[in-house]
């Protein structure tokens, strides 16, 4: 497909009217943007004399045979109306509007002849051509010779309209959006749908340990599974993987997918990491465009950078996003966020290590959807020695899944009380 515009070089025109003046470019019927009109064509014995009730931008004369007649070409002007009378060398004079900008007015002659000079009007507003009969010998070269040009006093000159310009731009084939990872569980769609997003992957490892080398994003990916496989022993809800695999994913696909497979609830897993080796503990974020205390603030700006690789943005966010969250539909999603951070914290109170202040606040692109509930947990630190210790067994992993599939049951057994 390729896109065809046509619009004015200058620039504060708005979107309208450089559409009204695309479609009178394409009819041929758009006038110019200052324009004189030629009020009158006097036609003398030798003479023409041309008046314009405004400034033009300038004349040109040329000769044509088969029949003989001499064109005169008036740029920034209109054609009048009035009728012409003619005499001396002229048969008839005629007179039209040639294009946009450009009024005609063509002299049919009685024998050959040609415009010898032409002088305009101090104020610019007539233009005299003087009219001299050729000879046959002459004739071939003025036929050939190219246009004369008459410019009015530079004082009294009509600026020309703006260029019209038309750009072609090939647009390539809407790309594919990423396959729909598959939903597991009980083959009932009245059943809720819970969607875990393991954090960063690919080519993006997320937070480094210092003591053992763990990557956060395989830690994620170990925990994502974990949960998934306690909410299948359930049967009571339906889940999907943003990812099952080392692979990458942009920010606004994660959220995506959930939005795109019609999620009830969205859950982000993270392991955090802090440049004091003490820090330690879970902690379960839910959005705000306010941060609740630095570190959260710290936490949005390391994580919302996940889409960025070697300076390049991979995701190009959304210009509505500001205006989605002050929605409506937004706010309630952002009250059941809260609703089921509060729950997973008391599920999990006697399984897992959570920090004191464990819900907090932050501007995270990842809990974005406007309407999915979203939490994103950061199941630890693997900055911390006995943190990753915990993160890479097995047993404990086994802990967080049953906290979060404990809070999920208590969820939306809740929504169903409140239909």
């Amino acid at each position: 497909m390729k896109l065809h515009w046509t619009g004015q070089s200058r620039r504060g025109h708005k979107r309208r009217m450089l559409w009204l003046t695309s479609i009178c470019a394409s009819m041929a019927c758009a006038l110019p943007a200052q324009a004189g009109e030629v009020s009158d064509v006097e036609v003398r014995a030798n003479q023409v004399v041309l008046h314009f009730n405004d400034v033009i931008e300038s004349a040109s004369s040329f000769v044509l045979s088969g029949p003989d007649r001499i064109a005169i070409d008036v740029k920034g002007a209109t054609a009048g109306s009035r009728a012409l009378n003619q005499t001396g060398l002229f048969r008839t004079v005629r007179m039209a509007q040639y294009d946009n900008d450009t009024a005609r007015i063509v002299l049919d002659l009685d024998r050959p002849a040609m415009i010898s000079s032409g002088t305009f009007s101090e104020d610019g507003r007539s233009l005299t051509l003087s009219v001299a009969e050729v000879g046959s010998s002459q004739l071939r070269g003025v036929l050939s010779a190219s246009r004369q040009s008459f410019v009015p006093p530079a004082q009294f000159r009509a600026e020309p309209p703006p260029r019209r310009y038309s750009v072609r731009i090939p647009l390539p084939k809407p790309a594919k959006a990423p396959p729909l990872p598959r939903i597991e569980g009980p083959n009932d769609k009245s059943r809720p749908l819970v969607v875990i997003d393991a954090g960063h992957g690919g080519h993006d490892p997320g937070a480094i340990s210092p003591h053992d080398g763990t990557h956060e994003s395989k830690v994620t990916l170990q925990i994502a599974k974990a949960i998934r496989d306690e909410l299948l022993k359930s049967g009571r809800v339906r889940v999907a993987l943003t990812r099952d695999s080392d692979s990458f994913l942009v920010l606004q696909e994660r959220y995506g997918i959930a939005r795109r497979l019609g999620a009830d609830l969205f859950i982000s897993v993270h392991a955090d990491a802090a440049a004091s080796q003490t820090a330690r503990g879970a902690t379960i974020y839910t959005l705000s465009e306010v941060a609740s205390d630095r570190e959260a603030a710290r936490l949005a700006a390391r994580e919302n950078k996940a889409d960025i690789l070697n300076g390049v943005n991979l995701a190009d966010a959304p210009s509505d996003v500001s205006s989605i969250l002050i929605d409506l539909t937004q706010r309630e999603t952002m009250n059941l966020s809260a609703d089921f951070a509060r729950l997973l914290r008391r599920e999990g109170d006697d399984k897992m290590n959570f920090r004191t202040d464990s819900h907090r606040f932050a501007s995270l692109m990842v809990l974005k959807a406007p309407d999915v509930p979203s939490v994103l947990l950061e199941t630890g630190y693997v900055s911390n020695a006995d943190d990753v210790a915990l993160l890479n067994s097995s047993g404990y992993r086994r802990r967080i899944a049953e906290s979060v599939s404990q809070a999920i049951t208590v969820f939306f057994a809740r929504k169903l009380a409140s239909r």
